[in-house]
């Protein structure tokens, strides 16, 4: 019998310890960006910086918050994780439905097809050609049609729609209801939890998207956040966006403490909105995961 230790199991306190050590390795990373977005640039790069800033600034925040091609990159991608979550959750949830009915015809040859897409793909260049081709090269477009449907998506939700109760549907049937009001007044009021998960995977992967941005534009007015970080991430060159600083704070800023603290700005939604929808994702995963 393992010994305990004021009620706690040896297996316990090594569970604790572990776990305890994997959230700092998770969490510093985040304070160490934090830390040093607070600091002077020239003193960072002497380094020994840590736990706290050792020279006191915010003028790289300043900096940030006055850069207009930031926040042109801020409305851009919230815009998108927005609208794409709004419409890729919408399609994704009608087509799931659809295949989580035994009468669909030819279910199976389009669940194989739909498979098939998940192990293989054309390759960037035909899909940059078919954009090219469609039109909807350097438009605000590209962001959304792409990214309407996910087979993984797909499988999650329509493994939950096929484990609730077939009893809701036929008393629904009985009262005359068609499929869209079944679906809008039955199955989507029931599945809230796996329709949070999977919303919050769409929003995240559009908030953290900047590849389609990168390849598929030219246009600056389209530029998301996350591709505007990369092109901070990589210059050398501070962009003061156009307002006068003291000689002596533009002598002391380099372009790695901004580009610490524009990280900063662009998690702030995330790490806010988060928390109000983590409640949802291990009812969400584990009942989605399981089919009827």
């Amino acid at each position: 019998m393992a010994k305990k230790l004021k009620g706690y199991t040896t297996f316990d306190i090594v569970l604790i310890v572990v776990f305890s050590l994997l959230a700092l390795i998770m969490i510093y990373p985040i304070w160490y960006v934090i830390v040093c977005s607070f600091n002077e640039g020239t003193d960072y790069i002497a380094g020994g910086i840590y736990l706290l800033p050792r020279k006191w600034t915010g003028y790289n925040y300043l900096v940030v918050f006055s850069n207009a091609k930031l926040w042109n990159a801020y409305l851009v991608t919230i815009s998108r994780t927005i609208l794409g979550t709004v419409i890729a959750l919408s399609f994704t949830t009608i087509v799931s439905y659809a295949m989580s009915r035994k009468e669909l015809p030819f279910k199976k040859v389009i669940y194989l097809i739909n498979i098939f897409t998940m192990f293989f793909s054309g390759g960037l260049i035909p899909f940059f050609l078919i954009i090219k081709m469609i039109g909807m090269y350097d438009t605000y477009a590209l962001y959304l049609i792409p990214c309407m449907y996910s087979v993984y998506h797909m499988i999650i939700l329509s493994s939950y729609f096929s484990a609730l109760p077939e009893e809701l549907r036929e008393a629904a049937v009985l009262d005359g209801a068609g499929e869209w009001r079944i679906l809008f007044t039955v199955v989507i009021p029931l599945s809230t939890p796996v329709l949070a998960t999977v919303g919050m995977w769409i929003a995240i992967g559009h908030w953290n998207s900047f590849f389609d941005s990168m390849v598929y534009t030219q246009k600056e007015s389209l530029m998301t956040l996350q591709h505007y970080l990369n092109r901070v991430i990589n210059s050398t060159n501070i962009d003061a966006g156009g307002i006068t600083l003291p000689e002596s704070v533009v002598e002391s800023m380099t372009a790695e403490v901004i580009t610490f603290a524009s990280i900063v700005v662009s998690i702030l939604p995330v790490m806010f909105i988060f928390p109000f929808v983590s409640k949802y994702f291990e009812k969400g995963i584990m009942v989605g995961s399981v089919k009827g």
